[in-house]
């Protein structure tokens, strides 16, 4: 038996132990092979809830729907406003809203008989600038996947071998990760934001960022895509299609995608 199977074992275990609990669940890899899994042991006891705000993708809202429909996972959708704590896109934004999304779920949770409450953390995680999970640990909310071991390949190839079609996925957050630390939040730019990505991603670049910067479009993408987008006729219409969004000015980060780009230790002056 090898290590990954090891800590898959480790994470049947837990799911066991947990009997009836809420997952949160936003649609991409880790959420989602944590819910199969749970559902594939649990079958009854398990509800995922996708958490609808104005700064969720509303393809990621649709894609959590198709997948739990597709294996018959009872599944909520909970709405919930914009917190007006971090309308201004402060430095500890992600701690803020985890704080507030999961006091709601927990209070769903209570309310429906659910034991615990937990999330798709992996093991990665702990690596980066993630003060949200300060709030989850605060909260009690329990993240199986960093409890087994788990990292993001392992959680990859288990889905890959599962024959989850996310396995491949690239990896999503917020909107407001695109956007500024102390920067005023406004529906319309969280819109175009969305739109612009929703563009990229039809015309064949799919994980690419669009960061925002007053009128200005950064785009950050994978790695050769670059090559790909510079040329014509992409070039021209990528330019076009993001002015008619909104965008006065456009450009290419020459560095590409990185997660946290924006995060205070990655600035540099």
């Amino acid at each position: 038996m090898n290590i990954r199977e090891q800590k898959s074992l480790k994470l049947d275990s837990i799911l066991k132990d947990l009997e009836t609990f809420v997952v949160a669940f936003s649609g991409g890899v880790d959420s989602t092979f944590l819910l199969h899994r749970a559902h594939t042991i649990k079958k009854s006891g398990v509800v995922a809830i996708t958490v609808r705000t104005p700064y969720i993708p509303s393809r990621e809202i649709n894609e959590a729907i198709e997948f739990t429909s597709s294996f018959g996972i009872k599944h909520q959708i909970l709405d919930i406003a914009f917190p007006e704590m971090i309308r201004n896109n402060p430095i500890d934004r992600c701690y803020l809203c985890k704080k507030t999304l999961f006091t709601d779920l927990f209070s769903y949770a209570t309310e429906n008989n659910y034991q615990f409450v937990i999330d798709g953390t992996n093991a990665d995680d702990t690596g980066d600038f993630r003060p949200g999970l300060a709030a989850l640990k605060e909260l009690g909310v329990r993240s199986p996947l960093l409890e087994s071991g788990l990292t993001k390949k392992d959680i990859r190839e288990l889905s890959r071998e599962a024959d989850l079609d996310i396995w491949d996925k690239p990896a999503m957050a917020c909107l407001l990760t695109r956007i500024p630390y102390d920067t005023g939040i406004s529906e319309g730019s969280l819109r175009m934001v969305e739109e612009a990505e929703n563009m990229l991603l039809e015309l064949g670049y799919p994980g690419t960022r669009v960061r925002i910067h007053g009128d200005l479009a950064r785009i950050e993408c994978l790695p050769g895509y670059i090559e790909k987008i510079i040329l014509k006729p992409n070039k021209e219409l990528i330019i076009s299609n993001l002015k008619k969004i909104g965008f006065r000015y456009v450009s290419l980060d020459l560095e590409g995608y990185r997660t946290g780009s924006s995060n205070p230790e990655k600035i540099v002056l």
